[in-house]
């Protein structure tokens, strides 16, 4: 059974490999090539997989991830703030939609009970998939990415609730008490959940994390996480949303972003065994047979249900931008329609015949999602550019208004919180520049907490914690931590989700200088080097030379070193660098002070170029930067002047922009 197993894994990933580059190629989402992948590969397909039980099994895996990743991300904090989307929204498009498809089948024939089965079940929208595309373009957070979610929560929910109804539906009646158990159970698993992020799980991984072993905080997390999941099934619920729940748990600690990159990995590689495996469920030889019927109907649920979810945004208060949106993304059936069609079928609700042709239907609209989902940001685009009226222009609900969490930008990233990363965020601190710590020491990351610091626990090389920390939105990031490995990985991990960062590298031995900034870096600072300058000037200090003169010979031994140290092949970032290379000149910003002698004064009147052989390249002025100068531009309180100057003027230039007071 192991062998066959192995076999097949090799045989979907093998063939998944050419599909997805083939279509990464002509830029189509990769869940089409695996669902391709997935429909080539099954029994209805080229048969090379007969048997898909244990590929299902492995698939339910991926979705537990999935929704055990987007869980972390998302937080407790914002599912409270959009219980109006999963309540009303949810509400409305599974009421509207199942009662619109319970009557058009109803007059084409189909039986009551049918007819509201099926109305029920195609209501359903896929969570792997939506969540996997707004994933992917970062969209979460967005607006209509919100709407979808909150939809999807209530979704997974109701299709627990359809199961219940089933036996209903096909005649039984003792349905109440297990409505009420499930009631029971369900608000006995909501305290589960309340605690576990309050007290539970932040205890655990502390302890957890204090060992600083990577091994064991992977398997906390899955233990966590499959346990949270599995108390959730027993309760009657769906894993996947046990797995939600189990994220929401982590997300309110500190350990967050750590855990999503611990899990990430495994999500992806779980979650491509999804997609191949709902591509095996599709019958090419009932697709043909029927095939007209299956089209006219995948066409029409798309239709239908786009209109239905644009419609419901509406009614929660969105523009319609945001309508077509989220009306295109939700207009599949999803994946716990297949599952409650199953209990459907087995309960004698539909035929054989129906169960095939709904699976050809929901399979076939899932295929289209990518396709669906881009047709949606184009219609929302043409949409912008029509005059319209008022109600379908303005936003009649806003989510900023719910507390949502301004992001950081522009700010400073400080990974180590030792001495050095302290002193640096005290220095951010006294001139307000807004700074966010990643320390991967446990007990500094509580104590930090505890005294206001925006502080996260993490390892700075992987991805999802740099993006938790804003990385895409920083100006700087300061790498503190003195071991060079980690600095390497952090500096090309940096520079690939932002390559206009500037990255301030603190290095223990001067022979790892230029490998940091072969790789990316701005600035590297040594230790090494650092500590004989100071050595040097408490010398030079204790046998009374003045310090002017030791502090033009710390700069020019700077100069000198760190340009010796850095080969010509390596490329200036900035112009801060031209320093290192010119040693007869410094680089550095003065700011004008309000009584000083400059206030008031425009460039043409002190005439620094003239005066001093000093120029400046550029001011910044609230936070703005001006380039284009000239004679007559005027120097304001609080400029902040970028200047170019022999290293003797810098003390004469300091006196003419400081307080004369």
């Amino acid at each position: 059974m192991t062998s066959n197993l192995l076999t097949d894994l090799l045989i979907i990933f093998g063939l998944s490999i050419p599909v997805v580059y083939i279509f990464f190629r002509l830029k189509i989402s990769p869940l089409v090539g695996f669902l391709i992948a997935g429909i080539l590969a099954g029994p209805y397909g080229l048969g090379l997989i007969q048997e898909t039980e244990n590929i299902k099994v492995m698939s339910e895996i991926g979705v537990i991830l999935l929704l055990f990743s987007i869980g972390i991300e998302f937080s407790l904090r914002e599912l409270l703030k959009i219980k109006r989307i999963v309540l009303l929204g949810g509400g409305l498009q599974m009421s509207i939609t199942t009662v619109v498809v319970s009557f058009l089948l109803w007059r084409l024939g189909y039986s009551p009970e049918t007819a509201v089965f099926m109305g029920l079940i195609v209501a359903l929208s896929s969570t792997a998939i939506v969540l996997k595309l707004l994933q992917e373009k970062g969209e979460i957070y967005s607006a209509h990415g919100r709407i979808a979610l909150g939809i999807l929560i209530f979704q997974d929910i109701a299709a627990v609730l359809i199961i219940i109804l089933a036996p209903l539906l096909a005649g039984e009646t003792a349905v109440g008490s297990d409505l009420l158990d499930l009631l029971f159970r369900g608000i006995g698993l909501v305290l589960l959940t309340l605690v576990s992020a309050r007290y539970v799980v932040p205890f655990v991984l502390f302890h957890v994390a204090k060992t600083r072993n990577n091994e064991l905080f992977l398997l906390s997390i899955v233990v966590i996480g499959l346990a949270i999941a599995w108390l959730t099934s027993v309760a009657g619920l769906s894993l996947a949303l046990g797995a939600f729940l189990a994220g929401l748990i982590i997300s309110e600690s500190e350990y967050a972003a750590q855990a999503l990159g611990t899990v990430i990995p495994f999500k992806d590689m779980f979650m491509s065994i999804f997609f191949i495996s709902t591509g095996m469920m599709l019958n090419l030889g009932q697709m043909s047979t029927h095939l007209s019927l299956i089209l006219t109907a995948t066409v029409l649920v798309l239709v239908l249900k786009t209109a239905v979810n644009a419609l419901t945004t509406f009614f929660i208060g969105f523009p319609l931008h945001t309508m077509l949106l989220v009306g295109f993304s939700l207009a599949q059936v999803g994946e716990f329609s297949l599952v409650t069609a199953q209990v459907g079928f087995e309960n004698g609700i539909f035929s054989e015949t129906i169960y095939q042709e709904f699976l050809a239907v929901t399979v076939l609209s899932m295929v289209l999602t990518p396709f669906i989902t881009d047709l949606g940001y184009y219609s929302a685009v043409s949409s912008q550019q029509l005059s319209l009226p008022g109600i379908l222009t303005t936003n009649r609900y806003s989510l900023q208004d719910e507390g949502q969490e301004k992001k950081l930008e522009n700010h400073l990233i400080v990974i180590g919180y030792g001495v050095s990363g302290k002193n640096v965020g005290i220095a951010a601190q006294k001139v307000s520049i807004p700074y966010m710590v990643i320390e991967i020491n446990p007990e500094t990351v509580r104590q930090e907490k505890l005294n206001g610091i925006d502080i996260i626990y993490g390892d700075a090389a992987q991805k999802a914690v740099l993006e938790h920390a804003g990385i895409k939105n920083a100006r700087s990031i300061v790498i503190t931590a003195g071991n060079p490995v980690s600095t390497w990985q952090i500096i090309e991990v940096a520079k690939r989700l932002n390559p206009d960062i500037h990255i301030i590298a603190r290095t223990h031995f001067l022979d790892t200088i230029d490998s940091f900034y072969a790789l990316g870096a701005d600035e590297v600072i040594s230790d090494e080097f650092e500590c004989s300058i100071e050595l040097f000037s408490r010398v030079l200090n204790k046998y009374m030379v003045p310090v002017k003169e030791i502090e033009t010979m710390n700069t020019q031994l700077r100069a000198d070193h760190y340009r010796m140290l850095r080969g010509p092949e390596i490329q200036r970032k900035n112009v801060s660098g031209l320093s290192l290379d010119f040693s007869d000149v410094e680089i550095k910003s003065v700011r004008v002070e309000k009584q000083s002698e400059a206030a008031g004064k425009t460039l043409g009147n002190i005439d620094l170029r003239k005066k001093y052989g000093v120029t400046v390249l550029a001011i910044s002025r609230n936070h703005r930067l001006m380039y284009d100068l000239k004679a007559e531009t005027e120097l304001s309180p609080d400029d902040i002047l970028l200047v170019i100057s022999p290293p003797e003027q810098l003390e004469v230039i300091r006196e003419l922009f400081e307080n004369d007071a």
